[in-house]
């Protein structure tokens, strides 16, 4: 159960992630990364690799166009 909770929550914050692409909607990944990084959790506890996998890589996906758009110095 918790395999498949982590997967939904990644790709809720995956698909959040790509419309954070936008211009001026950047803002949208301070939120996008704890929820990426709450369903990592999940999928850790769940012992899910895939889930955790796919959460880690929306995080750095968030990450990486924070520090594009001078979120994170």
């Amino acid at each position: 159960m918790a395999k498949i909770i982590s997967l939904l929550i990644g790709v809720v914050a995956l698909l959040c992630a790509v419309v954070a692409f936008i211009p001026l909607l950047g803002w949208a990944n301070w939120l996008i990364i704890p929820l990426a990084a709450v369903g990592a959790g999940i999928g850790l506890i769940g012992r899910s690799k895939s889930g955790a996998a796919l959460n880690i890589f929306v995080i750095l996906i968030g990450v990486m166009r924070l520090s594009l758009g001078g979120g994170i110095i």
